[in-house]
């Protein structure tokens, strides 16, 4: 994997910031290094995902969008994380399939991709694991195409189908354009999704968060995904975790949850194209589920 040359004149994500990432850093905050803020056992996936023992998430520092309400706001804006190299990330993907982890659970990770090919590159014949790509979705289509071979199973977000919702909450033109043609290139790279003994082995589930005062924007997202795949092409997943936090608490049509009525609105429409997917408890919405995160390594 060139991933000197890529960085050069970074275009890994639909920004194509251009940046010499060797010497700065691109429009995501992150230069050449790669940066975390935690790694985990992780239990807050869909079922398939965390399993019995959990999933092994680890978080990357930096990011593609800028979401007004992000919970992991401390790592993807704020700068929080510390620098650690591609044998270390090697030996973290090993410590947590050592731990019990049912998949090594990449979150955040568009803007690391070369190095993290290179980090699975060093420990490929030691994982016996799937390999999870967690992302918000806005993706290139060519920066998909190198993960073949290495990702298994694909959880992207679909946040927007409105332009200018897109462009207001997470400052992303054309969000839902990329973010369609990347989930249809990401079910082509896994194939339908597999799930032995209730946990995810390859496949793409595809997740929304629901927002208030959005539902009519949630149920034109459900009415393009339910056409442009077969219900057993992926799996669906509709979150009510959605709070108020970061900038949205400043912003009047975000700053509370959403209801009842908004929720069952979009569940409703999910309903009617078949897929298998994951309703979430409307009790997910605590910030109990915000994990902890780090500027330097864990003792």
């Amino acid at each position: 994997m060139e991933s000197g040359d890529i960085l050069t004149c970074c275009t890994l994500c639909p920004r194509q910031c251009k940046a010499d990432r060797t010497k700065s850093k691109g429009f995501c905050g992150e230069g050449k290094n790669i940066r975390i803020a935690a790694y985990k056992l992780h239990m807050w996936e869909e079922p398939v995902i965390s399993g019995q023992n959990g999933s092994g998430a680890v978080f990357f520092s930096g990011c593609v969008l800028r979401c007004v309400f992000c919970q992991n706001h401390e790592i993807s804006t704020e700068k929080k994380g510390y620098v650690i190299t591609v044998q270390r990330l090697s030996e973290i993907f090993l410590e947590l399939q050592s731990k019990g982890a049912h998949n090594i659970n990449l979150v955040n990770p568009t803007h690391f991709v070369p190095q993290i090919i290179s980090a699975l590159d060093l420990v490929k014949d030691k994982l016996d694991i799937p390999i999870v790509y967690n992302s918000g979705g806005y993706e290139r289509v060519e920066t998909l195409e190198r993960l073949k071979n290495y990702v298994d199973i694909f959880l992207p977000d679909i946040k927007y189908f409105d332009s200018a919702l897109a462009v207001k909450y997470s400052n992303a033109p054309d969000y839902f354009n990329y973010a369609m043609s990347a989930v249809k290139k990401m079910a082509e790279i896994t194939g339908k999704p597999v799930i032995e003994n209730g946990v995810l082995k390859k496949g793409t589930v595809i997740r929304h968060l629901v927002l208030p005062n959005c539902r009519h924007d949630s149920i034109e997202i459900v009415r393009r995904i339910g056409k442009a795949f077969k219900s057993d092409d992926i799996l669906l997943s509709l979150m009510s975790q959605y709070m108020p936090v970061y900038k949205a608490k400043s912003i009047k049509e975000l700053n509370r949850r959403i209801s009842t009525f908004e929720y069952e609105s979009v569940v409703q429409e999910a309903s009617m194209y078949g897929f298998d997917g994951f309703i979430q408890e409307r009790s997910s919405a605590v910030e109990e589920y915000v994990p902890k995160f780090y500027d330097r390594p864990k003792e």
